[in-house]
């Protein structure tokens, strides 16, 4: 019974010291991770902090060419392509320069009626008055044109026909006149408001059409083969809108303002036949 007990204490005592070997080794190896951890996450690509500041990372922005833009509309494009879109820019280009000479047209002629009502009406005679006039003023067309009707009605080919009638009628082809020429260039803008869309649709299915021939070439629906053609397509499409909208607009807009200027030219052509009826040249 000695002998066992000799035996005993020490397998006891060497499985004691295994069990806290186990025990400890783990807790040692956390440890260790733990502290090689931060060194391994440290970033390497850090800018050095400002005095005073926080270090940020450096950040790599990566630009990429666009192959399908309005340079690759114009220089992989063939004159058909090519053609539609200078068409639309004409289209364009006319249409704004009409706009915008229209409305200074307009203006001009509003600042005369202005001006007429303020100094022709109080003239001695329709002479003065129209000297007080501006020369390009339609206004003082109109005076010069009812004087010179008044003045060479005796005497003439014309003295059969009554002063009244004669008076009218070159007073009111003065005023028509006058409305002719408010009216030019507005029939450009209802025909490129109406057409620009049809031009612009003509793009798009010439694109459509292109697509089309380069999938039965390659073989293969794949997005590089359409992406190109089917882009060209909608670029005719956005061009031709945006070249008819501001037409329509232009147009129905400056009709609206020549109605209100005729107003007044019509007004004051009524009241200068009644004025030169009366004598007062």
């Amino acid at each position: 019974m000695s002998l066992m007990k000799i035996v005993r204490a020490p397998f006891l005592a060497a499985c004691i010291a295994l069990l806290g070997a186990v025990a400890i080794t783990p807790v040692d190896a956390l440890a260790q991770e733990a502290a090689s951890a931060p060194a391994a996450a440290a970033p390497t690509d850090v800018t050095a902090p400002a005095p005073g500041g926080v270090a940020t990372p450096e950040m790599k922005k990566e630009t990429i060419d666009n192959p399908y833009g309005l340079e690759a509309l114009w220089t992989q494009g063939d004159f058909v392509a090519r053609g539609t879109l200078i068409i639309m820019i004409i289209m364009s280009m006319g249409s704004w320069y009409i706009i915008f000479t229209k409305l200074w047209e307009q203006s001009k002629l509003m600042k005369s009626a202005k001006a007429a009502a303020e100094t022709f009406w109080t003239a001695g005679s329709v002479k003065k008055g129209a000297e007080t006039l501006e020369e390009s003023s339609a206004f003082r067309y109109i005076a010069e044109q009812g004087l010179k009707a008044a003045d060479h009605h005796e005497g003439s080919l014309v003295e059969q026909i009554d002063r009244h009638t004669w008076i009218g009628m070159s007073v009111q082809r003065s005023v028509d006149n006058i409305n002719s020429r408010l009216q030019d260039g507005l029939a450009f803008l209802a025909t490129v408001g109406s057409t620009s869309p049809f031009v612009g649709l003509f793009g798009t299915v010439w694109g459509i059409y292109h697509a089309l021939t380069q999938i039965g070439i390659s073989g293969q629906a794949s997005i590089d083969k359409v992406a190109g053609p089917v882009g060209e397509a909608l670029i005719m499409t956005a061009f031709g809108l945006a070249v008819a909208v501001p037409a329509v607009m232009g147009y129905n807009w400056l009709i609206r303002r020549n109605k209100g200027a005729m107003e007044r030219v019509r007004a004051f052509s009524g009241d200068l036949h009644n004025v030169l009826l009366a004598g007062k040249r």
